[in-house]
């Protein structure tokens, strides 16, 4: 028998039987639908059942052609000739050609257009249209497989007035794909509604999809259970029990390319030293740390352990206070029963991590406990998205962050750890680090690249820009309504028109 909470989600959430949507929720709602300026997980999500690359990821994450119909390599691997696939619309009727894709490469690059994602598109030296459906690409140096970097969404050059893009274009809440669904509303209650697209060239199943921000996690289980979802991008630790017993839900487990990390800004006197924050690895519980949230795959290194990159020859630091201590003392640190400090100035850090970045909170308070039974003050301050890109990515002012990054399956860490890179907001430097990163880039052998980046793990993890934490086990929930599920590790929905509601 339903309880009173049920009926009442029902008559909130629930939508006619007769529109079908799929239903599926955020912890907080894309800010805008624009794959130039995707800052989020949610707008990444987003984006997937929009918009289309040129190659998209076949079930065994291989490339597999889009809006590309064949690809031809040239023999020096510095140009590819693109055929593209024909009788494609974008969701306003027009045509999609071969414009739209060097529009998109020029709109990208465009160093105007501040694009996030404009490093996606850096190692095209020019785009050539050779006929409507017919495109040459040629490389800043050989390529050995460009499908693999092709998989960045394109726009449709009729919609702008320029290759100069704004975030502000009125084209962030009325986007223009050729993807399985098109966008409908943002609605007053900040949930999305799409519609299937009826000429998409291929088929899709999901009649429509509704998104709901919902910020309470552990709710958005409830409505699952409810049947006012119907589906979960991801499911709290917590929550896996009460859902793996409804006989009504499925879960799914998949990777993530993403790992958690205690990131150090070297601009700090203390954390400048290698020796502190190699110290510090060895007075972080990992694995304390990670049990009363969930599970995962310790690393010691910026790659997950399934990564063709990941050295499996350096070992995640362990708890050592005695070697913390050693490395401490080695530097002129002293300690009383006051704690650590040096020439009479305690060693005292600020951390900061996001809000809303899920777990946290209990990361971060157990955190602050380790470090302090060991005589390392610690103050711990949650900030803002706004307030995080003003603090850590503007002003710098932080001593130590916890946070995560996620990434592609290019797993490009250059823009994290070279001493040029635009996400190096810990102001990490490293000569042998930037050859080796800069080696991996310029290499035209996948052998080399992978050699030179498993070199990199090495010399990063002995620098110590970072304490590495964890690799985090990941489950989706769904619906037994929902048929037909492969969740995609990286961007969840690239499968979804596959995907049906019963």
């Amino acid at each position: 028998m339903k309880t009173l909470i049920s009926l009442f989600l029902l008559s909130a959430l629930a939508t006619p039987a007769s529109a079908k949507p799929f239903r599926y929720a955020e912890d907080r709602a894309p800010a805008i639908a624009h794959p130039a300026y995707a800052t989020t997980m949610a707008e990444v999500r987003l984006n997937e059942l929009i918009f289309e690359g040129l190659f998209t990821d076949a079930d065994d994450l291989s490339s597999d052609p889009c809006l590309a119909l064949s690809a031809e390599l040239a023999p020096d691997k510095k140009s590819v000739t693109i055929q593209l696939r024909p009788s494609v619309s974008w969701h306003d009727g027009k045509e999609f050609s071969s414009a739209d894709v060097v529009f998109t490469i020029s709109a990208m690059k465009a160093q105007a257009s501040g694009s996030p994602e404009a490093a996606r598109v850096k190692f095209i030296k020019s785009a050539q249209a050779l006929g409507p459906l017919k495109l040459l690409l040629t490389f800043h140096k050989p390529e050995y497989a460009p499908e693999d970097k092709l998989h960045f969404k394109i726009l449709p050059a009729h919609a702008f007035e320029s290759t100069t893009l704004s975030r502000a274009d009125n084209f962030r809440n009325r986007p223009i794909g050729t993807g399985p669904w098109k966008l409908q509303s943002f609605n007053d209650d900040n949930s999305i509604t799409l519609q299937r697209f009826d000429d998409y060239w291929s088929r899709s199943s999901l009649e429509s999809v509704t998104m709901r921000e919902v910020a309470d996690r552990s709710y958005q289980s409830k409505l699952l259970m409810y049947e006012s979802l119907d589906g979960l991008v991801r499911v709290l630790p917590r929550d896996l029990a009460p859902l793996k017993a409804d006989r009504n839900i499925d879960l799914y487990p998949y990777q993530t390319n993403s790992w958690w990390y205690i990131g150090f800004n070297q601009s700090n006197s203390h954390l400048g030293q290698q020796e502190v924050r190699r110290a510090i690895g060895h007075l972080v519980d990992v694995p304390a740390l990670l049990s009363p949230v969930g599970t995962g795959d310790l690393i010691s290194g910026p790659y997950v352990p399934s990564s063709p990159y990941y050295n499996h020859d350096v070992k995640p630091p362990k708890l050592d206070p005695q070697e913390a201590a050693s490395l401490l003392g080695s530097v002129g640190y002293t300690k009383t029963d006051a704690g650590w400090s040096k020439d009479g100035e305690p060693l005292t850090l600020r951390i900061v991590t996001l809000k809303n970045l899920e777990t946290a909170q209990d990361v971060i308070l157990n955190l602050r406990s380790q470090l302090e039974r060991q005589g390392i003050k610690v103050e711990t301050k949650f900030l803002t998205r706004p307030e995080w890109k003003d603090r850590v990515w503007a002003q710098r002012d932080f001593d130590l962050v916890l946070s995560t990054w996620t990434f592609d399956r290019n797993e490009d860490i250059y823009q994290q750890f070279h001493s040029k890179g635009s996400r190096n907001f810990g102001n990490f430097a490293n000569e042998d680090v930037d050859r080796l990163l800069d080696q991996a880039r310029n290499a035209t052998d996948p052998q080399e690249k992978k050699l030179a980046l498993r070199e990199a793990h090495a010399r990063i993890a002995e620098d110590a820009p970072m304490v590495f934490l964890w690799t985090p086990d990941s489950y989706a929930a769904m619906s037994r309504k929902v048929k037909g599920v492969l969740v995609h590790p990286f961007s969840f929905f690239t499968f979804a028109r596959e995907w049906s509601l019963r």
